[in-house]
């Protein structure tokens, strides 16, 4: 996967060693250097980049203003010399935050960050425009439709799909990577061992989700997320 990016800072030296990291590293392609936001605010907003790293602490227009600004499918990681951005920062939904002198080291894992980001956010996108997945099962690739699972159990290193027709898919995943590929609120997670297909819920029972005889879970870790998908589909 490449991910388009671009540098934005009015320090001359910082802008120029962020632009050697990006154009070494494999996965980036460097769209631009910019020594302002101003200067940076019409070629972004006609043709925007997936990453950016954006210096918060900036004449006319902060980082942070810019930030807000930005198309939604722009993502940031903002670098400075200040440590006190960095709570502000995540405010707007900046990927991460580096702190100046950055080294290549620091500059990598927080690329690396962006790209499994990235690489999560596509796989979400194919998944709910295609409603399915294939899964590795018994040294198989399997399909699985998303429209047919009722709900996932997580067995140690290996996750069980239970399918409308009764057959149940065994595979080599974690649950973790799963809930993160499954798009939501239609899966939920509501136990660190299940994941829900929330749709094809038929009952539930003492805050208990009902399939036939199998009474799932709903732990105090996930309460308030599922509570909250209940109360938008009841009818009072």
């Amino acid at each position: 996967m490449i991910i388009s990016c671009a540098i934005i800072d009015d320090e001359p030296l910082a802008a120029g060693l962020l632009e050697s990291y990006a154009k070494k590293t494999p996965y980036l392609s460097h769209r631009g250097t910019y020594n302002s936001a101003v200067q940076a605010m019409k070629d972004l907003r006609e043709n925007p980049v997936q990453l950016l790293f954006l210096d918060i602490q900036m004449p006319e227009l902060s980082g942070i203003e810019f930030a807000k600004i930005l198309p939604k499918e722009s993502k940031i990681i903002f670098t400075t010399a200040f440590s006190q951005y960095a709570v502000e920062g995540y405010k707007v939904n900046a990927l991460d935050y580096l702190l100046k002198p950055i080294s290549y080291d620091d500059f990598l894992k927080s690329t690396d960050k962006a790209l499994e980001w990235f690489s999560i956010s596509m796989k979400q996108e194919v998944y709910q425009r295609d409603r399915f997945m294939l899964v590795k099962s018994d040294y198989k690739l399997q399909r699985v439709a998303l429209d047919d699972i009722l709900y996932i159990e997580g067995l140690k290193d290996y996750v069980r799909f239970y399918l409308k027709n009764g057959e149940k898919v065994m595979s080599l995943m974690s649950m973790k990577k799963l809930e993160e590929y499954l798009p939501k609120p239609e899966f939920q997670r509501t136990h660190r061992s299940y994941i829900v297909h929330m749709s094809e819920v038929p009952l539930i029972d003492r805050f208990r989700i009902v399939f036939d005889d199998v009474y799932i879970p709903i732990s105090e870790n996930y309460k308030e997320e599922v509570q909250q998908y209940f109360d938008q589909h009841t009818l009072v």
